[in-house]
């Protein structure tokens, strides 16, 4: 089936949902233009969800998306903790940071209470990082008739996600900005680059794939859609638009010659996401074994982040971004949306 048929979209482009860069106006603007926007959900509460999803009804008849991560909720280690916050200790002398002051940093994966407010709103399509829900949470989401989305960083992943019911497979290669979808394998030696990744998926399943990593321009789009594409997801090249939400410091580094290099990292989250390399990851990583669990290791280096922030430096800072920054442009979403579907 063609994924804009499916989705019900006039293009087949997906904007990628980014948590703590956008908000609903990326979303809206997108699917105004054509596209699938996207709303990250996985760190709103559920009052702010609600207010998210009132902001895009209220500006948008087109489909959306909603994303929520499914990650399993993490015991704490007391030990794990004391190696990390033992690891930053030196920063926090330098920078004047009390380690009692620290507050947990804490991501709730989807549950009933998403669902029922989904169920109000009845959002056209759902996506998940990081797998799926459970069955129950599942068939109630397919219930109001949304489209089911995940990513799927191997092949492995991809005949998973087919098997328990996703209706469209985004193949996230690994020149992918932000967390790393794997959920099968914590084997980062099993992640293949997006168009080793994308037609190995495409032969094997029967559902529609969409190709993610790297692909910033209609050229990219062109050459994923030869490989047997069934759309694109775009997220770094929205970075720098007007309706992002990108801090003043994630900016700079985006338009920077740093872009350049970038590389997978756990210190900030416990779980490997690709950013832009800064002082923090050079220092402490980027993979630092050991350290709490996804999300439970950002408590400890949030303070370092927020204090750094507001004196205008990124050296603690998640810098997320993809390998490809070349399509990063400070353009409204519609106009970027537009020159990326002339390569459909």
């Amino acid at each position: 089936m063609i994924l804009r048929d499916l989705l019900e979209t006039e293009l087949s482009i997906i904007q990628a949902p980014m948590a703590g860069v956008q908000g609903s106006a990326l979303a809206v603007a997108v699917s105004n233009a054509g596209g699938l926007g996207s709303l990250p959900c996985a760190m709103l509460s559920m009052e702010q969800l609600r207010d998210e999803l009132i902001a895009i009804k209220t500006q948008t008849n087109r489909p959306y998306n909603v994303n929520f991560f499914c990650h399993d909720v993490p015991e704490i280690s007391h030990k794990a903790e004391m190696i990390w916050r033992n690891a930053l200790m030196p920063f926090y002398k330098a920078h004047g940071v009390d380690p009692n002051t620290i507050s947990a940093v804490t991501r709730v994966p989807f549950n009933s209470d998403a669902v029922d407010i989904l169920e109000e709103f009845k959002p056209p399509v759902v996506s998940f990082h990081f797998g799926l829900p459970s069955d129950e949470l599942l068939a109630r989401v397919k219930a109001f008739g949304a489209k089911v989305i995940s990513s799927a960083t191997t092949l492995e992943e991809a005949l998973w996600l087919e098997e328990c019911g996703a209706d469209v497979i985004i193949a996230q290669g690994l020149e992918a900005g932000g967390h790393r979808g794997m959920f099968l394998s914590r084997d980062l030696n099993s992640q293949l680059g997006t168009f080793a990744l994308l037609p190995q998926i495409v032969r094997e399943v029967n559902i529609p794939v969409v190709a993610a990593g790297g692909i910033a321009d209609a050229k990219g789009v062109e050459a994923a859609m030869a490989l047997g594409a069934s759309g694109v997801q775009v997220g770094t090249a929205y970075l720098l638009c007007c309706e992002a939400l990108t801090s003043q410091v994630h900016r700079a580094a985006l338009t920077s010659s740093r872009a350049k290099h970038t590389a997978l990292t756990n210190i900030f989250t416990g779980r490997p996401a690709r950013a832009i390399i800064n002082f923090a990851m050079k220092e402490l990583g980027p993979i630092h074994y050991g350290i709490p669990e996804f999300p439970l290791a950002a408590s400890a280096i949030s303070p370092l982040r927020t204090l750094l922030e507001a004196r205008g430096s990124g050296d603690f800072s998640p810098l997320w971004s993809g390998q490809n920054t070349t399509g990063c442009k400070t353009i409204p979403a519609a106009e970027l949306t537009h020159e990326l579907a002339a390569g459909l």
